[in-house]
């Protein structure tokens, strides 16, 4: 039976590619987007359902961009909208690193814990007949390109993030992978990966599945 790959998170996992025009929608073909990519390498055996939203946090209304925002809603609704799932991937925090929510390491990773309590619980764990969760840590924003404005002071609390994800995964028995280690942002707009890094990603993550 194909086992199914759900990969959730933000414009990184939608394949928004590095932005020059802000406002300007694109994404990246699936021959590019990292999920796809792992999807290649894992093999026939898979399926996948991407779920990406740019914008997304890990569970902050945004008071621009609007409170579907909030990566914990949307969990619910992607984890009761595929099914069965057998590998959930989780890949946010950057979103959060924005000026106008104050960001914290202990305020981010406290965001992720809520997405985990979500995908642990019996509930979900239940409808899907038990599933594998891997907390992806995204790399660290740099502040520069057309929107470094939304993310004045991010590079102070970025950086931090890998290991405080890595202690709540291991807290939580979950899987991790930190991508600042496989990848780095563009740095056309210090958020998004451009074409080689989605590559890098993808590969890593099949990896990264394989070991759980």
């Amino acid at each position: 039976m194909p086992q199914m790959l759900l990969t959730f998170g933000d414009s990184n996992t939608h394949g928004t590619p590095p932005i020059e025009t802000p406002g300007l929608y694109g994404r990246f073909g699936p021959d590019i987007r990292w999920p796809q990519v792992a999807l290649s390498h894992l093999g026939d055996g898979w399926h996948l359902a991407e779920e990406g939203l740019p914008g997304r946090t890990t569970g902050l209304d945004d008071p621009v961009m609007g409170a579907h925002m909030n990566g914990q809603t949307g969990l619910r609704i992607a984890l009761e909208s595929h099914g069965r799932i057998d590998v959930l991937t989780i890949m946010l925090g950057t979103n959060d690193l924005k000026t106008r929510f104050s960001p914290s390491v202990a305020k981010i990773t406290g965001g992720v814990a809520g997405l985990l309590d979500i995908a642990l619980s019996e509930p979900m764990q239940t409808r899907h007949e038990g599933f594998k969760v891997l907390l992806i840590c995204p790399p660290p924003v740099v502040e520069t390109g057309p929107i470094r404005d939304q993310f004045w002071g991010a590079e102070a609390v970025g950086p931090h993030l890998a290991d405080a994800y890595r202690a709540l995964a291991k807290s939580r028995g979950v899987g991790f992978l930190d991508a600042g280690q496989v990848i780095k942002v563009s740095g056309q707009d210090g958020i998004h990966f451009d074409p080689v890094a989605h590559r890098a990603l993808g590969t890593a993550l099949a990896v990264a599945i394989r070991g759980l």
